[in-house]
């Protein structure tokens, strides 16, 4: 398959043509009309079938268990998750999804399962091993060029259908409109909603052309939250005029394009809603703004209801289940526990019983996912992967080349321009940084520097051993050439200030730590923690060629390493 092609700035056109798979009567496959179809199974399906079908589940381990696989036959279980705790290597995942789709193309109606996971790109990639590490999305908004958005959706989406994954929760469309919003920081292409909305396009897409149904999350946007939704609730003080200027200007460019699904975010906004209900559990989110004002008629599938941003007010994840399914989200995702996951189910199964209005909801949103699966999967998506997998041919013949010229085109120089940086003969020069890639492509660099790798700490702070380990060796040396990546790295760098010694940074994920460091002569954005992204930086460094980048993220006022 040839990549896609550009043919204009606002209307990115796909140019395949897909092949059907072969039907089989009765049920999914059978060649009636679609509409026909969804409509037939969904007015036979039980209710055990149709709060299947709602459900899109993760599992534990690096295969599914009989257990598992029994649920997606037994209870029709409409998607599966998959994360990277799920993966040993691409070949036992391949053969993992083989066995999964085996299980509901022995269920009553052979309905194919939604396979999904993130792979975003950049700093989000489930999918490790063998697949391109990619310098993510707001190396993406560095660069500015829709064709790049275009063809990172394009390789990505070839090399996860090669593996039989077929929906991606992709791409994140939220606008950087806050510093503090580190769950996103990364992900997002820009903190312009214009240039969000063009490049989410761009890569939507390019991804729809490999054959991959995309999500575009996190609605109604998480941006702005200074909180991960993960642990808590974020509480969004904006009004509705100002979200729907900024952060559902991507949706309502994406929407009209045929974006086939979305993913709700747990979300307060307390100054449209009046209270502390997330937007993935607020009809008001879901059917009006959503559904009416949008008008959207795809698939909403909930963020994970594990999560504590989910469960407000003490809930627990099947009564959260219920709230969102009543909201009008089509599908809910549990990600992680089986027993959670069947709490979930019997309360589902019994609402739907004993309330004839829920039931209904339920038939409309298997309507949505029936249909969803038939345009794709009877549209030619291949639900299996590729057999025999090689796992050296997952990544596409151009994707590597391409890449490595992404992270070039993204690379930004910020401050006074005091680059390249040309060592005087006997100058010591210590490589600092968290990630291995970037004291490798540093060695590469410069041979004579020596490297210190310090722990990529999950914690807000670094231990105070490893701060003072870095600074006694640090002493040392005449300049040092550290990875700015999180708040870790930023309270390392501040210790060496002290020191007097040359300082020089390559920034990689968000440059929002820049800000906290005026003293800073000149650095290097390079967004990505790969090779190619390091290398590119450092090619850079060393005067190989002249970064042309710009910062995507305006809310800075940065000037190299400083702020204004």
């Amino acid at each position: 398959m040839e990549p896609p092609v550009l043919r204009a700035p606002a209307l990115l056109l796909l140019l395949t043509s897909l092949a059907l798979p072969p039907a089989a009567d009765p049920g999914f496959w059978s060649k009636l009309p679609d509409g026909e179809i969804a409509q037939r199974i969904v007015q036979e399906m039980s209710d055990e079938e149709l709060v299947g079908q709602v459900l899109m589940l993760g599992y534990t381990g690096t295969s599914p268990s009989p257990e598992f696989l029994n649920w997606i036959q037994i209870r029709h279980i409409g998607g599966v998750k998959i994360f990277t705790r799920n993966v040993e290597s691409l070949p036992s995942l391949a053969q993992s999804i083989r066995r999964m789709q085996s299980s509901a193309d022995g269920s009553r109606w052979q309905i194919p399962l939604f396979v999904a996971t993130d792979q975003e790109g950049g700093w989000v990639r489930q999918i490790k091993g063998e697949t391109s590490v990619t310098p993510g999305n707001i190396a993406l908004g560095a660069s500015g060029l829709p064709r790049d958005a275009l063809l990172t959706g394009y390789y990505i989406g070839l090399e996860l259908k090669k593996l039989g994954i077929n929906m991606n929760f992709a791409p994140t469309i939220d606008v950087y409109s806050n510093p503090q919003a580190s769950v996103i920081g990364p992900r997002a292409f820009s903190s312009d909603p214009v240039t969000t909305s063009f490049l989410s396009l761009a890569y939507f897409k390019g991804m729809s052309h490999s054959g991959i149904v995309c999500t575009a999350k996190h609605y109604p946007g998480h941006g702005q939250a200074d909180r991960d939704s993960h642990g808590w609730l974020p509480v969004v003080n904006i009004c509705f005029d100002e979200l729907w200027e900024r952060d559902l200007l991507p949706y309502r460019v994406l929407i009209p394009e045929g974006l086939p699904a979305v993913m709700s975010g747990h979300l307060a906004y307390p100054r449209v809603l009046g209270d502390l209900t997330p937007a993935s559990l607020s009809p008001y989110f879901i059917h009006e703004v959503l559904r009416e004002r949008l008008g959207f008629d795809g698939l909403v599938v909930t963020d994970d209801l594990e999560m504590n941003g989910a469960l407000f007010g003490g809930i627990d994840t099947a009564r959260a289940c219920e709230l969102a399914l009543r909201a009008g989200n089509d599908m809910v995702l549990i990600s992680h526990s089986p027993q959670v996951q069947e709490q979930a189910w019997r309360h589902l199964l019994h609402t739907l019983k004993s309330d004839s209005a829920f039931k209904q909801g339920l038939q409309d949103s298997v309507r949505r996912i029936l249909g969803l699966k038939l345009r794709a999967f009877k549209g030619g998506i291949p639900l299996l992967p590729e057999q025999p997998l090689n796992p050296s041919a997952v990544r596409s013949e151009n994707a590597e080349s391409f890449f490595r010229e992404s992270a070039l085109r993204s690379v930004t120089l910020l401050g006074k321009g005091s680059i390249p940086f040309k060592p005087r003969p006997g100058e010591r020069i210590l490589l600092i940084g968290q990630f291995e890639e970037f004291l490798a492509q540093g060695k590469g660099a410069y041979p004579q520097a020596e490297t210190l790798l310090f722990p990529f700490s999950p914690f807000y702070s670094a231990e105070e051993q490893t701060r003072a380990q870095v600074h006694l060796r640090a002493s040392r040396f005449d300049t040092l050439i550290l990875c700015l990546a999180n708040y870790n790295s930023l309270q390392i760098l501040k210790d060496l200030k002290d020191l007097g010694k040359k300082i020089i940074v390559i920034s990689a994920l968000t440059p929002v730590y820049l800000a906290e460091t005026p003293w800073l002569d000149s650095c290097l954005a390079v967004y990505g923690t790969g090779a190619d992204s390091f290398k590119a930086g450092f090619a850079a460094l060393s005067g190989q060629y002249v970064p042309e980048g710009k910062l995507s993220v305006h809310f800075l006022n940065l000037e190299g390493g400083a702020a204004r």
